[in-house]
């Protein structure tokens, strides 16, 4: 196991321990371990151990570069925040979430440039790397595909390569059930995505 603290508030750990690990389970569609107080998921295909109680987190079974600290930030506030509802099946920009066309600009502005940057002129590497991180293709932009990072939480990736008039070009889009999660939280995921892309290419 991989032993994860990074940017965590010990606030956000001290708000999980205080919820009933029932509702949350139920939200989160996750497992609570009664023995070892801690939750269990899968987030983007590789699983997860949250020890509410110990402010941690570990990666369990598999070895991995250093993600994000913004992948742990999101990670922890979805087991507080995530609800009982099931995917739209509607894609959305972030600009379409309730408040995220004044919230999503300046320093929140999603970098995707670090994707458009990383595949520029080749777009088969997007490809190749999309599928090695567990994306599906689906048909939109040059190449496209949807990343399911948690049984709730539905995102596309969407790159368009550079051409004689246009550079490369790379957006984030969110399944719309993903509106009950606070701004910010929505933002530290896309950065997460962002950063693991772009250290793929």
């Amino acid at each position: 196991m991989t032993e994860e603290r990074y940017a965590v508030d010990d606030i956000n750990f001290k708000e999980l321990a205080e919820l009933n690990p029932e509702d949350v389970c139920k939200q989160a569609l996750c497992r609570y371990d009664e023995i070892k107080k801690c939750y269990t998921l899968i987030v983007w295909g590789d699983r997860y151990e949250v020890y509410p109680y110990d402010s941690r987190v570990e990666a369990v079974g598999f070895s991995s570069k250093k993600l994000h600290d913004y992948f742990y930030i999101f990670l922890v506030n979805y087991l507080i925040q995530a609800k009982d509802a099931n995917l739209c099946n509607e894609w959305i920009s972030e600009k379409d979430i309730a408040g995220g066309s004044t919230f999503f600009r300046g320093p929140h502005e999603i970098p995707t440039r670090f994707i458009a940057s990383c595949y520029s002129k080749n777009i088969e590497k997007f490809k190749n790397v999309c599928e090695e991180l567990g994306g599906t293709p689906i048909n939109m932009a040059d190449a496209a595909y949807s990343f399911a990072i948690t049984p709730r939480i539905l995102v596309a990736v969407l790159f368009w390569d550079c051409d004689d008039d246009f550079p490369a070009e790379a957006k984030i889009l969110f399944d719309r059930s993903i509106s009950y999660l606070a701004l910010d939280i929505i933002f530290a995921l896309a950065v997460a995505i962002c950063s693991r892309l772009g250290k793929k290419g």
